[in-house]
């Protein structure tokens, strides 16, 4: 697959088939992951992979708590005022994210990627993209959520065996799978809307409407 192709398509998959995930898929997707720089190159990570049956749908039930949780928290309101604004690509987001917390128990395949020593997450979080990028080639799904960490970091420690007394923390959980939609550029505001040159606040002197990559080029 063409690098930008990839870049510019892997975009948020959440609702994907129960399809199990070859381990040779697997497997290039998590050498893909730790090939990524990580500081003083500690690779003070450990990635954990789960697909039993049994393990993900507690998973699932401890991620629909979680999405609970969050909705009554940080999100308390958000969904009423999308709903209120007809803001539709909020909409859209929110009944994509409602169906991950609906389904997760059934995705194919999570990664939960752990690390100590990083607090900022700049060594984990470009495995964590470099696995999805991996995924994309694959024609696998991969949407990076953390509510789990955020809510249920000792339950789900728990479930797993992982060591929390040894420091390590959950960074993500990546759900992966193939995908019920279609690939495609994500909408974005135009990159000189986001970007400054020299000081805060002063726009680039160029303009850049349209991506630079486009599948239909």
């Amino acid at each position: 697959m063409d690098l930008h192709e990839a870049l510019y398509t892997t975009r948020a998959m959440r609702r994907v088939k129960p399809d199990p995930i070859p381990d040779e898929v697997i497997r290039s997707m998590l050498d893909a992951a730790i090939r990524s720089p990580s500081g003083s190159n500690a690779q003070n990570w450990r990635w954990l992979t789960v697909a039993d049956r049994a393990t993900m749908h507690e998973l699932g039930r401890l991620y629909s708590e979680a999405w609970v949780e969050l909705n009554e928290t940080i999100y308390r309101g958000k969904r009423e005022q999308a709903d209120a604004s007809g803001d539709e690509a909020s909409k859209r987001i929110y009944s994509s994210s409602q169906w991950l917390a609906d389904n997760f128990g059934e995705s194919p395949l999570v990664v939960l990627p752990y690390h100590r020593n990083d607090p900022s997450g700049a060594s984990i979080y470009p495995g964590v993209w470099s696995l999805m990028l991996a995924a994309r080639s694959h024609g696998v799904g991969t949407t990076m959520t953390t509510i789990l960490g955020i809510f249920k970091q000792n339950e789900v420690a728990e479930l797993l065996g992982v060591p929390l007394e040894k420091g390590w923390i959950n960074a993500a959980a990546i759900p992966c799978g193939y995908p019920l939609g279609r690939w495609g550029l994500a909408k974005r505001a135009s990159v000189q809307d986001v970007v400054y040159e020299e000081r805060w606040g002063e726009g680039p002197d160029w303009v850049q409407d349209e991506p630079l990559w486009n599948p239909g080029e």
